[in-house]
């Protein structure tokens, strides 16, 4: 987001004046001018059919794992909350859900606006969101990649591109299918739009935020920090654990940004930032204010303060058995794997040069350190926020609501990926100074792309009982939805209902007081009956 002398430089490239001007195997930079005839021979040695091979293969695994999930959206059915949303945007309409998520729900006025769309057309929105948020998310991480490898003296070029594509389907793949609650993460509308969505967002609003930032027309970029205003505020009312998230990573990067540091020479990443922020925090006031926060709040009083010493104990007793489940998942290791190939096909160099060998301004090594290292503490950080939210919101049991670890999942997987790119370009430059670029790149490519099948392959125990588990569910409620019309059509008000369980999700009759079952509440009004039993 700040703008750099190396982001400069990568402005330059594009007309062929900068030092990626040319070209090296695998679409990376050339390096004969910079560093000398004899590493541009050991780039030219790099295996490049062996990486553009594995670069495809990546492609097709991911790929293929990550269509399964847009395939399965066809075989969504309602759930839990599903009911409830479908009758309020039928009979209120978007602005009607709007209106009542703020005084009576939650105040996520952003989330019940969204939930309005989705649902506006019955149940036909929440099979095509699996398919919309892949699409989208993959189209955002490509161009976030490609400004990332150009940022690092490298070209996007075709191959590059596909390395940046198997990146991006891979990270998904792991998101989506890694944890424990893969339904909810991706098939599962009302989770998908609080904690998959708002990452999607994310990722278009950082594109925005460098396209802003290096904008010289002042009116444009006045446009782009309105835009980010807005962004952030409806970010804010759409999903609290993201805007904590999401306000880490901006204050990290303001402060950052901070033109005394020389990490940027103008105040426009900083200003970006503080802009972000302000729209977060305007967005969490409206809602924490709301009447229906208030309402929310009272159904579970707190037993004490959230930042009480016992609270904060047991938050971190939670936080250590959240991160336990994580890294307990060895696949999301892939996603350094499959960036360690981005930075072999790619040619990443360093992020700058040292003082007085190059065009690049050199900048302070604290700096560049804190710099790379910003997405530790924000991760970390991160998720301990979100506990601390979810352990208020849902007491001790909290944690276990891993569709929310989605917020900061994303930002980890990414870095991860980052980092794994970096270690890639750095190794290709240190095996071609010494002459050993093609066994040596080779065992490289061989085992990232191992890592990184064995983890997708991982995954494909899962997604098999994903897939029967949601295909058999759509065949079991197609029937009953069919009887249930029928029998409702013919006067019935009384109605029968087996519950279809799917993925560890409330179903009607969840509780033995029927007064507060609010999924057969909902259920009922969206059928238009009294009542229903159990069959």
């Amino acid at each position: 987001m700040s703008t750099t002398s190396t982001e400069r430089e990568g402005a330059g490239e594009a007309g062929g004046a900068g030092p990626g001007a040319g070209a090296g195997p695998g679409g990376g930079p050339s390096t004969e001018a910079a560093d000398g005839p004899g590493r541009a021979r050991g780039h030219r040695a790099v295996p490049g059919r062996l990486l553009v091979g594995a670069v495809v293969t990546l492609v097709a695994a991911a790929g293929a794992l990550v269509a399964v999930g847009c395939f399965l959206g066809l075989y969504v059915r309602p759930t839990s909350d599903d009911w409830c949303a479908a009758w309020k945007s039928r009979d209120l309409g978007v602005l009607g859900i709007t209106s009542d998520f703020y005084s009576t729900q939650n105040g996520r006025v952003t989330n019940a606006f969204l939930s309005g769309v989705v649902y506006a057309d019955g149940f036909a929105g929440i099979k095509v969101l699996p398919t919309v948020i892949v699409v989208t998310f993959t189209v955002g991480l490509v161009l976030l990649g490609c400004a990332f490898v150009r940022l690092l003296g490298a070209r996007a070029r075709v191959t590059t591109v596909m390395a940046l594509t198997a990146c991006a389907l891979a990270v998904q793949a792991l998101v989506y299918y890694a944890g424990t609650r893969s339904y909810q993460v991706l098939l599962w509308a009302p989770a998908t739009i609080s904690h998959t969505v708002p990452s999607v967002i994310g990722v278009w609003a950082l594109l925005l935020a460098m396209r802003t930032v290096r904008e010289p027309r002042a009116p444009v970029r006045a446009a782009g920090f309105a835009a980010a205003f807005v962004i952030a505020f409806a970010l804010g009312t759409l999903s609290e654990p993201f805007a904590l998230v999401s306000g880490l990573l901006a204050v990290g990067v303001g402060l950052l940004a901070l033109p005394r540091l020389e990490l940027a020479r103008t105040w426009r990443a900083f200003t970006w930032c503080v802009i972000w922020c302000s729209g977060l925090v305007c967005g969490l006031i409206v809602l924490y204010t709301s009447p229906g926060a208030r309402w929310r709040r009272a159904q579970q009083p707190p037993r004490e303060s959230m930042l009480s010493p016992g609270e904060l104990a047991g938050t971190f007793r939670d936080w250590l058995h959240m991160w336990d489940a994580v890294t307990g998942q060895w696949a999301y290791l892939a996603a350094a794997a499959v960036g360690v190939l981005l930075g072999l096909v790619a040619g990443l160099r360093a992020p700058v040069r040292a003082q007085g060998t190059g065009r690049r301004a050199a900048v302070p090594r604290p700096m560049l350190v804190a710099a790379l290292l910003l997405p530790v503490p924000v991760v970390v950080l991160g998720s301990f926020a979100v506990v601390l939210g979810l352990r208020s919101g849902y007491g001790p049991s909290g944690w276990t609501y891993a569709r929310t670890w989605t917020n900061y999942l994303v930002p980890m997987e990414l870095a991860l990926c980052a980092y794994g790119a970096l270690l890639g370009g750095w190794a290709r430059q240190f095996l071609a100074r010494r002459g050993h670029a093609p066994v040596a790149v080779s065992a490289t490519v061989v085992a990232a792309g191992a890592l990184t099948l064995a983890a997708l392959a991982s995954l494909v125990p899962g997604l098999q009982q994903l897939t029967t588990a949601t295909v058999s569910r759509s065949v079991a409620w197609d029937a009953q939805n069919a009887r249930i019309r029928s029998e409702a059509a013919r006067g019935a008000t009384d109605l029968g209902y087996r519950p279809l369980y799917i993925g560890s999700l409330a179903e009607p009759f969840f509780t033995s007081a029927y007064e507060r079952d609010w999924v057969a509440g909902c259920m009922s009004k969206w059928y238009g009956i009294t009542r229903i039993h159990r069959l």
